[in-house]
C-alpha cells in the first residue's frame, strides 16, 4: 500500500482564493459587514481561518497538563464535619479539594485526617491572614508528599474588599515570613492570583489577562527586591460563555506568564484553577445554568486548566446541598470518563482560529499591561481607582447589550416562562449586597447580568 500523501495531487488553496470564492457566493453583499463580527475586546472574527493567519505567530507556551483534576469546593465551618464531607466527595469522584477556612479555630490535623495527601491535591482559601496559623499548617504537612496550595493573595483581598487584611506592610511581612518558612518544601505552593474577580465584575478578556500580569508583577517585584526566589503560584480564573475565546484566554495566559517569567529569569509553573463564571448565572429558568457550566468547564479543560471546580446550578439561591453538588461533580465526571476529555493531548493545537485568537488576546493584553506599568503599576492604579473604572466601563457595555437583548440569557431576557416563580425557593440573597463600611479603596464588586431584571420579576410575583 502506498504511503503517498493523498493530498499531494491537489494544489494548495490560499486564503485569498477562499475569500474570493466567498465573495462570489455572497452575490454582492459586503464581506466585512455580512460575515465579520467584532468582539468586545476589539478582535475582528472572520468566517474562516487559514494557515496564513498564524504565520509568524509565537508558538503556544507549554501545553496543558497531562492530567486535570475534578475539584470539589468545601466550606470548613467545623473541622470534623468538613473532613467527613471531604472523604465522602472523594469517594464519589472528586480528585482535588478546594477548602475555605474561615477561622483559626479550624484544626488542620482534623480537617485533613484520613485523606491521602499523596494522591489528592488540596487548595486552601483563607478569609484571614495569620503567620502563626500558616506556620502550624506547614509544620503539619512536614515531610508528607502532599501537594498543598495556600493561595495567599493579599493584593486580591485588597481588590475584592477594599482593605488589606491588616495593613500593607504587615500583610507583606506575613507573606515574606510564610515564604521563608516554607523554603525547601516544593510540595507547598504559596501564592494564588485571584483573577476570577475581574471576570465576575465584568472585565473583558483583554483586561482579565492584562490585570493578571500586572497583579502578579507586583509580587514579582516584591520578591525581587528581597532577592528571594518567587514561590510557585496558582492563577484562579473564571471562565465565561464564549466557548472558543475562553479556550484561547487560558492559552494566552500561559503564553503571557511564560513571557513575563522569562523577563525575571524564573521558571515558576503556571498552575490554573478554573471556575465557571457567576456573571451569566440566573435565578429564573435555573436549569439552564447546567448547560452554561458544562460548556464553560469544557472551555477550561480544552484551554489547559490544571483543575476545574464546577459551580452548582442552584448555587446563587440555594445553600450548599448534596443534590446540586452531585450534579456539578457528575458533569465533570462525564466530561472526563465518558466524553474522553483527558484522552487527547493538547486538543486545541492545530486550530487556526484558536491559535489566532490566542495570539491576538495575548498581544492586546501585553499592550494593556505595559500601559498599567507605565501608569505606576497595578497597586497604584487600584488606589487611584483606575482599574475599577476600566472594569466598570466594560461591565456597563456588557450590561447594555444584555438589557437591549443583544446578549441573550435564555429564560431570562429571552423566552421567559411567566409561570416560573422563585420567591419561595430562595434560601440565599442572590443580588449584589451593599455593605456600608470604611475602605481604603473602592472594592471591585461582582455582579450578575440578570440581577435588575430578576429583582423586578420577584417584585411582580
Amino acid at each position: 500500500m502506498s504511503n503517498a500523501n493523498l493530498f499531494d495531487e491537489f494544489d494548495p488553496v490560499s486564503a485569498k482564493a477562499w475569500k474570493q470564492k466567498i465573495q462570489v457566493d455572497l452575490k454582492g453583499a459586503d464581506y466585512n459587514e455580512t460575515l465579520i463580527w467584532k468582539s468586545p475586546e476589539g478582535i475582528n472574527v472572520k468566517p474562516f481561518y487559514h494557515s496564513e493567519d498564524v504565520e509568524g505567530v509565537i508558538p503556544s507556551a507549554s501545553g496543558p497538563p497531562k492530567k486535570w483534576y475534578i475539584t470539589q469546593s468545601l466550606y470548613a465551618r467545623d473541622s470534623n464535619l468538613a473532613n467527613q464531607k471531604a472523604i465522602e466527595v472523594l469517594e464519589r469522584g472528586a480528585e482535588c479539594l478546594l477548602i475555605t477556612i474561615p477561622s483559626e479555630t479550624i484544626l488542620i490535623s482534623d480537617l485533613l485526617a484520613n485523606i491521602d495527601l499523596e494522591k489528592v491535591p488540596i487548595h486552601l482559601r483563607f478569609t484571614f491572614l495569620s503567620a502563626k496559623y500558616l506556620k502550624s499548617l506547614i509544620d503539619y504537612i512536614g515531610e508528607k508528599k502532599a501537594k498543598i496550595f495556600l493561595n495567599l493573595d493579599v493584593i486580591g483581598n485588597l481588590a475584592r474588599t477594599g482593605n488589606w487584611y491588616h495593613s500593607m506592610d504587615k500583610d507583606y511581612q506575613i507573606l515574606k515570613e510564610v515564604h521563608d518558612y516554607v523554603q525547601g518544601n516544593p510540595n507547598i505552593s504559596i501564592l494564588g492570583i485571584d483573577i476570577s474577580l475581574y471576570q465576575n465584575a465584568g472585565a473583558d478578556k483583554v483586561q482579565q489577562l492584562a490585570y493578571a500580569l500586572a497583579h502578579v508583577n507586583e509580587y514579582l517585584n516584591f520578591f525581587k527586591e528581597l532577592d528571594k526566589e518567587l514561590p510557585s503560584l496558582v492563577f484562579k480564573v473564571s471562565i465565561g460563555t464564549n466557548y472558543f475565546f475562553e479556550i484561547a484566554k487560558l492559552r494566552a495566559l500561559r503564553l503571557l506568564w511564560k513571557t513575563l517569567a522569562q523577563e525575571y529569569g524564573i521558571e515558576a509553573d503556571c498552575h490554573i484553577l478554573a471556575f465557571p463564571t457567576k456573571r451569566n448565572k440566573t435565578l429564573y429558568d435555573y436549569n439552564v445554568n447546567m448547560l452554561r457550566t458544562t460548556t464553560e468547564s469544557m472551555s477550561a479543560i480544552l484551554g489547559g486548566a490544571n483543575a476545574v471546580c464546577n459551580l452548582s446550578y442552584d448555587s446563587i439561591f440555594h445553600k450548599d446541598n448534596e443534590f446540586g453538588e452531585r450534579i456539578a461533580r457528575n458533569q465533570l465526571l462525564i466530561l472526563k470518563g465518558e466524553s474522553y476529555f483527558e484522552k487527547v493531548a493538547n486538543p486545541a493545537d492545530g486550530s487556526y482560529y484558536i491559535e489566532s485568537l490566542t495570539y491576538q488576546l495575548a498581544e492586546k493584553a501585553l499592550e494593556r499591561f505595559k500601559s498599567v506599568e507605565a501608569g505606576g503599576g497595578f497597586l497604584r492604579q487600584l488606589k487611584e481607582h483606575l482599574i475599577q473604572k476600566k472594569i466598570r466601563e466594560s461591565a456597563e457595555k456588557e450590561q447594555s447589550l444584555f438589557d437591549e437583548g443583544k446578549e441573550v440569557l435564555l429564560g431570562t431576557n429571552k423566552y421567559q416562562n411567566d409561570q416560573d416563580h422563585m420567591k419561595e425557593a430562595m434560601e440565599l440573597y442572590p443580588f449584589l449586597k451593599t455593605d456600608k463600611r470604611k475602605t481604603l479603596i473602592e472594592p471591585i464588586l461582582e455582579k450578575r447580568l440578570a440581577e435588575s431584571l430578576e429583582q423586578k420579576r420577584l417584585s411582580d410575583e
